[in-house]
């Protein structure tokens, strides 16, 4: 792609080892969610809740409209997609810092 605005995300599929850019999405919807485990059982003391440290469920959900990059890219996710293959995916987000 030749620009790439700051709202844009870029989606990439492994394309044999290197990541290659298939479409640009602009975000509709992004969402990260950590949640907690509960470990409370009849014998938690006092009947407080008991959350397990160092677990969790993390997830990350993302919903979009964009366009394919070109032809190549778009064979590349309908031979992905209809062919049932699990593919190793990518989402770049311009400055979103770790």
């Amino acid at each position: 792609m030749v620009a790439q605005k700051g709202k844009d995300l870029l989606l990439k599929i492994d394309n044999g080892g290197t990541y290659a850019t298939v479409a640009g999405l602009r975000s509709k919807r992004i969402a990260f969610n950590a949640e907690t485990v509960d470990g409370t059982d009849a014998e938690s003391a006092g009947r407080w809740r008991e959350l397990l440290g160092g677990t969790g469920i993390q997830r990350a959900s993302v919903s979009g409209a964009g366009i394919f990059k070109d032809q190549a890219s778009d064979a590349l996710v309908r031979t992905a997609f209809f062919g049932a293959v699990v593919q190793n995916w990518q989402i770049v987000i311009p400055d979103l810092a770790p």
